[in-house]
């Protein structure tokens, strides 16, 4: 079932067009910390930079690419590369985040991500080497 989620709002007074909405993304809402605080971020990718080292986040996240290409691995997935105008999320909890890493060695790589986390606690929590080798298992094989 698709729902159409288009946006428009008759104005009489309007002098310009109308806004344009266009989804971009949609996934079913995961579970969000309870209480929670949510957060958007702009993240800059220098060229070649391989980003955060793996780590989790306490709740979902949402993003979207607005310049160049990234790296996305979660566990259990294959990696793949998110481009400009792409979205991306994450259920956030257990789940470890491998990589975000900018894929182009030559430029810049910007995205906005909006995260749903516990307050008081960090945005990214490390993941130990010892247990990055426990759940290697978990990893979707590598290219």
């Amino acid at each position: 079932m698709t729902i159409d989620h288009s946006h428009h709002i008759e104005d009489p007074n309007a002098t310009t067009p109308p806004p344009k909405f266009e989804v971009v993304g949609s996934v079913p809402t995961p579970p969000v910390p309870d209480p929670s605080e949510a957060m958007t971020l702009l993240v800059t990718l220098p060229p070649g930079s391989a980003g955060t080292p793996p780590h989790r986040h306490t709740g979902p996240a949402f993003g979207y690419v607005i310049q160049g290409e990234m790296i996305f691995e979660l566990e259990g997935e294959p990696e793949r590369v998110v481009r400009a105008g792409e979205t991306f999320w994450e259920p956030g909890g257990d789940v470890i985040h491998y990589q975000d890493g900018n894929n182009l060695a030559d430029a810049e790589s910007r995205f906005v991500v909006t995260m749903f986390g516990v307050p008081g606690q960090p945005m990214l929590i490390p993941v130990s080497a010892e247990e990055l080798e426990e759940r290697r298992p978990r990893r979707a094989p590598r290219p």
